[in-house]
């Protein structure tokens, strides 16, 4: 069923958001206020947003190391994601997960890892949790066309196949493992071909196009709601900027007129183009949105920017034990 007017212009909203969350992310990691390097999903945008939107509010997400647009796809508030990059004591971890390992449980974000399809085993075993509830909960896991080559995409979509769990499967492809093409590294082309050896149904879906993703997880949702297994969506994607921001990248792996024909394809410029063409709304309104998320971001930055650095007594805080234990007495 298509969005309906005011979800799809919450859909541009949340596209925006990421985009320009992941602007300001850059410029903070280039002067030193983000320490590392971060994985943007610039890009992305429409991948992450079609797919969260077919989710219910109470659904199970887990992500890749490439984090910041999940949590704000599933509606997650900037300042406290700013703030955990930032390494704050007010970040959603506390300070603790920094930028590739965000957990945000208020809008379902259950955890992501900078663990190459780390994230998949977690998702599974969110949808088991799931179905032994009785919830009525999906879950639905992001990854990229590089973890579909790790051992725990295959040995967790067998299980989810055998035991018909309420798992929906998203692959980013953007067609590069860092700088690895995809042409190299799997031998069939394309992802959603894997998911047809466990008898998972499975879609391939241009993924710079809003809608054609939202309407293929929400097929791949519904079905795992009505007991009916998982599912597999593959999202035909860009990301625009290297594989990580501050991070040498040795050699020229990318054409200029590759990188030139995709943002030629920007999803935010392709939804914004049809909500226009379909009198959802007129540029003025879009540009008022464009201006309130900019504010936003803006605000997220002060947000963090005036955080606290985490105590170090609380250094063991959030554990399941403290690894140490107290402190002798001295004598």
């Amino acid at each position: 069923m298509a969005l309906d007017p005011r979800l799809r212009i919450e859909s541009l909203r949340r596209m925006l958001r990421i985009r320009r969350f992941e602007d300001a992310v850059a410029k903070a990691v280039r002067a030193g206020e983000i320490p590392g390097a971060c994985h943007s999903s610039a890009g992305q945008e429409a991948a992450i947003v079609g797919a969260c939107m077919a989710l219910a509010a109470e659904d199970y997400v887990t992500g890749t190391h490439r984090s910041h647009g999940h949590p704000i796809g599933k509606g997650a508030a900037l300042g406290p994601l700013m703030a955990e990059l930032m390494g704050k004591a007010e970040g959603i971890c506390g300070g603790r997960g920094g930028s590739m390992h965000l957990a945000d449980v208020s809008v379902g974000i259950v955890g992501e890892s900078a663990i190459v399809g780390g994230g998949i085993p977690i998702a599974t075993g969110a949808a088991l949790s799931a179905q032994v509830l009785g919830n009525g909960r999906v879950s639905l896991c992001f990854f990229g066309d590089g973890a579909t080559n790790q051992g725990t995409f295959h040995e967790s979509l067998n299980m989810a196949a055998i035991w018909r769990l309420p798992a929906v499967y998203v692959c980013e492809n953007n067609r590069y493992a860092a700088t690895t093409p995809l042409a190299l590294s799997h031998a069939v082309p394309g992802v959603a071909t894997r998911a047809q050896a466990y008898g998972i149904p499975a879609e391939s879906v241009d993924g710079q196009d809003l809608d054609a993703v939202h309407a293929a997880v929400e097929r791949a949702v519904a079905r795992a709601r009505a007991g009916e297994g998982p599912g597999l969506v593959e999202a035909l994607t860009y990301r625009y900027d290297e594989h990580a921001v501050n991070l040498l990248i040795p050699a020229q792996y990318r054409s200029p007129e590759e990188i030139a024909a995709w943002r030629e394809r920007d999803p935010l410029a392709i939804y914004r183009a049809r909500l226009l063409a379909e009198g959802v709304l007129d540029a003025a309104a879009a540009d008022a949105i464009e201006a309130e998320v900019a504010a936003e971001v803006k605000e997220a930055l002060a947000f963090a920017r005036a955080g606290a650095e985490p105590a170090p007594a609380t250094v063991f805080d959030h554990l399941y034990a403290n690894p140490v234990g107290p402190a002798p007495e001295l004598r």
